[in-house]
């Protein structure tokens, strides 16, 4: 039996909406920076360095260690890879 997702992987497998948000803003952030890293064709050296964090860091990025990165640590990388970051609130 296929269950249709809602659109946010983390509401479907249970997690409360506040923390779904979260989670998907932070798996959106790792990807993006992912593929970045990898389409610009630089080493995890020449990433770190750009990023301003450890090679080590860079490895944990592209392996989708989400768990090991904040939003707020997301957010400053993206910054600092030079993707445009916005916040929208909608009530």
């Amino acid at each position: 039996m296929i269950t249709p997702s809602c659109g946010n992987i983390f509401l479907d497998l249970g997690f409360p909406p506040d923390e779904a948000k979260v989670l998907a803003m932070r798996a959106d952030l790792m990807t993006r920076l992912s593929i970045l890293v990898e389409s610009r064709g630089w080493t995890q050296e020449e990433a770190a360095k750009i990023l301003g964090i450890k090679q080590p860091r860079v490895s944990d990025l592209v392996r989708g260690k989400w768990g090991r990165f904040s939003l707020d640590t997301l957010v400053t990388l993206a910054l600092r890879a030079g993707i445009n970051v916005e916040l929208n609130l909608a009530v």
